[in-house]
């Protein structure tokens, strides 16, 4: 095992929920680790995907996340494509963005890591990046989803 593997491993370690997976994926801070994450997290059974988005908060965000989370999760097979999947995937994704998005009193500008984690039963979408209404006034923001799947 490289050294990420082995640094990844003990937070993955006892029972923990789908939205923890997801929020671990979506923090992941390069793609060595990213890729090490998505390994650990297949060996227990569960799949994921990573995307990234961006965009204005009060406009192109919107459209252009939900886009990014139904094409990475049909694209890794995560989801069947039909509409009770997809609409438990919005949904969580939805959840995700309104922790994201939460006291936006401007229109800010956005930079998002989002991560989906399933199993048969459940899926989590998890968003982590930054949100700035100017170059220097950069916040980092979270949101996480988890919905029940048809």
């Amino acid at each position: 095992m490289d050294t990420i593997t082995l640094r990844v491993m003990p937070v993955l370690e006892g029972a923990r929920g789908l939205g923890y997976h997801a929020l671990l994926l979506a923090l992941s801070s390069t793609l060595a680790e990213e890729e090490a994450l998505k390994s650990a997290l297949g060996g227990l059974g569960l799949h994921c995907a990573v995307t990234e988005t961006g965009g204005n908060s009060s406009g192109d965000f919107q459209a252009k996340s939900m886009r990014a989370v139904i094409g990475a999760a049909l694209n890794a097979g995560l989801i069947e494509k039909n509409a009770r999947t997809i609409h438990a995937l919005l949904h969580a994704a939805e959840e995700a963005k309104r922790g994201l998005l939460v006291n936006e009193t401007s229109t800010a500008n956005l930079a998002v890591k989002i991560a989906i984690v399933c199993n048969r039963e459940w899926v989590a979408v998890a968003m982590f990046g930054e949100s700035s209404l100017h170059s220097f006034s950069s916040h980092e923001r979270v949101g996480l989803g988890v919905m029940h799947l048809p």
